[in-house]
C-alpha cells in the first residue's frame, strides 16, 4: 500500500470522458469507480483530497433551461448502489446515514464549513472531487426528488435533507 491507501497494483487514474478519477489495477487491467476491497479508506480520503479535488472555475454562460448545483451524498445499505469512492461496501443503516447528514447540515448552516469543503472528503458521490459540483443539468436529467429540490432553490440556497434511491443529499444551487 502506498500513500493512497489502495491495495498493491491499484492506482488512481483520471477519466478524460467523465473528468473524474477512477481506480485501475495495472496487473489485472480492471478499472472501477469505487475503491477495491482492502482499501484503507482514511488514507484514500486524505490522498484524494490532496491530489484529486479541484475547485471549479466560473462558467460564463448558463445553458438554456439548465441550472448548476452541488451536493453532498450520504449513502446507506439500502441505497441503489451501496458503494462509493470512499467505501467499497456501505453497511450503515438509513438512520445512521440521516444522523451523519444532519450533522453535516448543522456544520454548514452554522457557517463553520461549506458544502463544497465537506463534500471533498465526506460525500459518497464521485463529484466529491469537484467539491460536489454536478455541473449543469436540466429537467429530466436527475432523479425526480433531487430535481424538484434543486430547481426549487435560488442560487446560493441549500436544501434540507433530500432522499432519493441513491441516498440522502444536501443540495446547494450554484447557478
Amino acid at each position: 500500500m502506498d500513500d493512497s491507501g489502495l491495495p498493491q497494483a491499484w492506482e488512481v487514474r483520471h477519466s478524460n470522458s467523465k473528468n473524474l478519477p477512477y481506480y485501475f489495477n495495472a496487473i489485472d487491467k480492471v478499472s472501477r469507480w469505487e475503491p477495491p476491497q482492502g482499501t484503507d479508506t482514511e488514507k484514500l480520503k486524505k490522498y484524494m483530497a490532496t491530489h484529486h479535488s479541484a475547485s471549479q472555475g466560473l462558467n460564463t454562460a448558463r445553458p438554456e433551461g439548465k441550472i448548476r448545483a452541488a451536493h453532498l451524498l450520504v449513502k446507506h445499505r439500502d441505497s441503489r448502489r451501496p458503494a462509493s469512492w470512499r467505501e467499497a461496501q456501505i453497511t450503515r443503516t438509513k438512520e445512521d446515514a440521516m444522523s451523519i447528514i444532519k450533522g453535516h447540515e448543522q456544520k454548514i448552516r452554522s457557517g463553520s464549513t461549506t458544502l463544497g469543503e465537506l463534500a471533498t472528503s465526506e460525500s459518497d458521490c464521485s463529484s466529491a472531487r469537484k467539491r460536489g459540483d454536478l455541473g449543469y443539468f436540466g429537467k429530466g436529467d436527475m432523479q425526480q426528488e433531487f430535481e424538484e429540490a434543486a430547481f426549487g432553490l435560488q442560487p446560493g440556497q441549500m436544501s434540507t435533507v433530500i432522499e432519493t434511491a441513491s441516498g440522502l443529499h444536501l443540495i446547494e444551487r450554484l447557478e
